[in-house]
């Protein structure tokens, strides 16, 4: 697997594992929905969230939590885009992904500073952003979702979860390969609690090693998920710990990239896991 992301022509080692952080500009995403809508509170989370030392902001103008109804891609952008140019102008090295499946939402927040496109349908739903992917020179996430976010937690069936999650992203990473996109710029995603179970989400977060056979980073996304509460019996504001203690799983079974709200949170305790690992304090 490749030890370094392609970016823009820049490579980003992945020789430590690197901490995306979330943030909404919605009014409706399950864990802070609301809480940064406004353009000055977004930027501000956003900034906040750097300083703590997130090394990935993952902006998204549209929720995908189960249920959430669909925006058009004007509003979208209308959400998303000052919010990254207001950002890149206050932090100009900082590496801005931006959260969604629609071509053209992803060709603004390019436009506008964004580095990376994380796509929730992996091209499936908007086969532009293939062609997108492959005219620009930026990162690629690849994510697994059964079926999209009104349906997906109706009732998800699989034969075998990390199997087929598996069999889905080595076909959209060979599309998006067969496209002209270097698979030095993909990132894969196995979509924990997009259209799973708690037994799915379990099975795909000890499959990591598998899922990496594919031969791109993984990017695991479990912070404050539904199936951390079905575990602890906390609700979304109080899964903090439990979304850390998954981080450090995740990065201990080969995840590369750990996409969380508590930045600072993980980046401490990615500290204890690193000193442990070497035997000092690093």
């Amino acid at each position: 697997m490749n030890r370094s992301l392609s970016v823009n022509g820049r490579e980003i080692s992945l020789d430590r594992p690197l901490v995306m952080g979330i943030l909404n500009v919605t009014p409706d995403s399950f864990s802070d929905g609301g809480f940064y809508l406004g353009e000055r509170a977004a930027i501000e989370h956003g900034l906040r969230l750097l300083e703590d030392g997130a090394d990935i902001l993952d902006i998204g103008g549209e929720s995908t939590r189960p249920g959430s109804g669909r925006v058009d891609a004007e509003t979208e952008i209308s959400r998303v885009v000052p919010v990254i140019e207001r950002i890149m102008r206050s932090r100009p090295d900082a590496i801005i992904s931006i959260d969604t499946y629609k071509s053209a939402v992803a060709r603004a927040a390019l436009d506008a500073g964004a580095a990376i496109m994380n796509d929730v349908a992996a091209g499936t739903r908007d086969p532009e952003m293939i062609e997108l992917a492959a005219e620009s020179d930026c990162g690629v996430i690849l994510m697994h979702m059964q079926g999209t976010p009104e349906t997906m937690n109706q009732d998800p069936v699989y034969g075998d979860a990390l199997a087929e999650v598996c069999a889905f992203l080595d076909e959209r990473v060979n599309a998006f390969v067969d496209a002209g996109v270097a698979k030095e710029r993909i990132v894969t995603d196995p979509g924990i609690g997009f259209g799973k179970l708690p037994e799915h989400d379990i099975a795909l977060l000890r499959g990591i090693p598998t899922i990496e056979e594919i031969g791109c980073p993984v990017l695991i996304g479990a912070s404050k998920k539904s199936f951390l509460g079905s575990i602890t019996a906390r609700p979304i504001s109080e899964r903090s710990a439990a979304s850390v203690a998954v981080a450090m799983l995740a990065v201990m079974h080969g995840a590369a990239i750990v996409r969380v709200h508590d930045v600072r949170e993980t980046i401490d305790a990615l500290k204890v896991l690193a000193a442990i690992r070497n035997g000092k304090k690093t």
